[in-house]
């Protein structure tokens, strides 16, 4: 299936608000960068050149623009007077400096971060600028417009320097390889895709890669995404690094010597710090400890990546591989009763899929039944074993398994677990695609529409994405999808971020399931704290303070599966 993207690109181009001969080149959208420097490097920078306006008021061709601390009035010549802009409430009103990009597009400081005013299209459109993700203090003080060719650069004045924020025409394919220069730079430990601390916040060059909760599956989604990479470019170093990921995901599984169980992570005795949490087994020659009560998130991971990988990139070696990894998984699974069992003999606290038992925890009857559903037809698509099948044919036609998983996405407002979400949607991609009997195929279809349709709110590419693929629908949101893609910034340092201030964003009554105040919808990727796809979107406050950096695979995997299945253009 292929969508040309003549009409997202146009979007892009208009909310650039570019001049005609500075307007992004076929396929682009314009990407925010910033950085950060003192009062001297940006007279060095600019030569004097940029003049900083500290000014409130500014005239504009129907009257006088003038800011306050209750925020814009436009003051037109006739002597009336309207609150500016007309039809959005600006994120704060205390209005410290007022300065133009160009015809109808305003910069705003404030006391609280600086704002970004598009009129072109008539309507606003407002981007908000705080946080050290974008100011290095959130008192604007003044504000410098600098027009340069291909795209324009704003200088914001802090009391601590200056935040410059350029706006530079880019493909998503040149975003796709700076993410990977982040991964192979600081994100790869043993193999593995790893989470980066920063011992001093910010500083990129005190990153230490470490282990966390769910390796496997952060390996698998970047091994994933590598192997549609492969298969779209033909590039090496994508077949290289999705095979240096399926060996590491093959290691947790042998490193426990106990068949069929994979460990959580794995770490180097003595040489790296062992995460307070967690149970942690030494190996018999004490070179390596690993981590086990491993969860259905892990083996969601495992069963997703051994089928991408084998379907697309393994050779008839690494397919036989693969078949005896998933053949002594699923057998683990089958022979202990639809179980995942750890060295003590007794199954993981998340680690079960049971009839006799799945009903104990509602939130999470249907998902589970849709897991274990998802991970037999992957095991019995790789290895051909039809004990696999009969299984998922008991499981359908005596507990009703496939109905189950038909209403998996039953959610009790402020209580949405969006990491089960991911887990659905990394099921719902291997099922579709491997299951054949078209009964079945047709009530996880209609599960897939129904947790779709709860989701679209959260613009999120990769949930539209697999539904796109596994539905074979041609209306998905495909604009939203690449507008979020879009708007991930460059800097995926967690900056702390918050936006419960904010006058334009109205909250949800319920908190989250973990108490945090959410929002009634979705801001933009860049304005909302750094997460993962597994992380809640409504979140309005977050982030560690810039002691840690995402590896940016929630990107790369989106992207390359969409260029994969066609869902968009090479261009993008």
């Amino acid at each position: 299936m292929i969508v040309r993207l003549f009409c997202v690109m146009a979007l892009f181009v208009a909310l650039s608000a570019l001049s005609p001969a500075r307007q992004p080149t076929r396929g682009s959208y314009i990407q925010k960068v910033r950085s950060f420097h003192s009062s001297a490097e940006f007279e060095r920078t600019t030569g004097g050149k940029v003049r900083v306006r500290r000014d409130a008021k500014l005239a504009v061709d129907s009257g006088m623009l003038v800011g306050s601390a209750r925020g814009i009035v436009l003051q037109n010549d006739d002597g009336t007077a309207a609150p500016f802009p007309p039809d959005r409430l600006l994120p704060w009103n205390d209005v410290t400096v007022i300065a133009v990009e160009g015809p109808q597009v305003f910069w705003i400081g404030t006391t609280r971060g600086a704002i970004r005013c598009d009129r072109t299209r008539g309507s606003t459109d407002l981007e908000y600028f705080a946080g050290m993700r974008w100011l290095p203090d959130d008192r604007v003080s003044g504000i410098g417009i600098e027009s340069t060719s291909p795209g324009s650069v704003v200088w914001v004045e802090t009391p601590r320097g200056f935040g410059r924020i350029s706006r530079e025409p880019m493909t998503l394919s040149e975003k796709a390889e700076r993410f990977e220069e982040r991964v192979r730079a600081r994100h790869l430990r043993h193999g593995f895709t790893a989470a980066s601390h920063l011992a001093v916040a910010g500083d990129l060059s005190s990153s230490t890669p470490v282990s966390s909760d769910n390796d496997g599956l952060w390996t698998a989604m970047y091994l994933a995404a590598e192997c549609f990479r492969f298969k779209v470019t033909g590039a090496p170093e994508a077949r290289d690094r999705a095979r240096e990921g399926i060996r590491a995901l093959m290691r947790l599984e042998s490193i426990t010597r106990m068949p069929g169980f994979p460990a959580r992570s794995l770490i180097e005795a003595g040489k790296e710090v062992q995460p307070a949490d967690g149970e942690w087994h030494q190996t018999a020659d004490g070179r390596w400890k690993w981590k086990g009560d491993t969860s259905s998130d892990e083996i969601v991971g495992h069963y997703f990546a051994y089928l991408v990988y084998f379907d697309l990139v393994a050779d008839a070696s690494a397919k036989q591989e693969i078949r005896a990894v998933v053949d002594r998984i699923t057998t683990h699974i089958l022979d202990h009763g639809y179980h995942l069992v750890d060295i003590d003999g007794k199954p993981t606290r998340w680690g079960w899929w049971a009839p006799e038992e799945i009903w104990q925890d509602p939130d999470e009857t249907g998902l589970r039944a849709l897991h274990l559903l998802s991970h037999l037809a992957v095991a019995y698509h790789i290895t051909g074993n039809a004990r696999y099948r009969t299984a998922l044919n008991e499981l359908v036609s005596r507990h009703r398994y496939a109905h189950l998983a038909r209403n998996q996405k039953v959610s009790v407002p402020g209580h949405i677990n969006h990491s089960d979400d991911e887990l659905a949607f990394l099921s719902y991609y291997p099922m579709l695609l491997c299951e054949k009997a078209p009964t079945v195929k047709a009530i996880i279809l209609e599960g897939l529409e129904r947790s779709w349709q709860v989701e679209r709110p959260e613009r999120n590419p990769l949930w539209n994405f697999i539904y796109a693929i596994g539905s074979g629908a041609s209306q998905f949101d495909l604009e939203e999808s690449v507008a979020t893609l879009c708007r991930i910034p460059m800097d995926l340092i967690s900056w702390q971020v918050v936006n419960s201030h904010r006058l334009d964003v109205p909250l949800d009554a319920p908190a989250d399931r973990f108490g945090r105040r959410q929002s009634l919808s979705v801001l933009p990727v860049d304005e909302r704290p750094m997460m993962k796809w597994n992380g809640n979107p409504y979140l309005i406050d977050g982030g560690d303070g810039g002691k840690s950096e995402d590896d940016g695979a929630f990107f790369l995997l989106p992207y390359w599966m969409a260029r994969y299945h066609k869902l968009i253009e090479p261009g993008w």
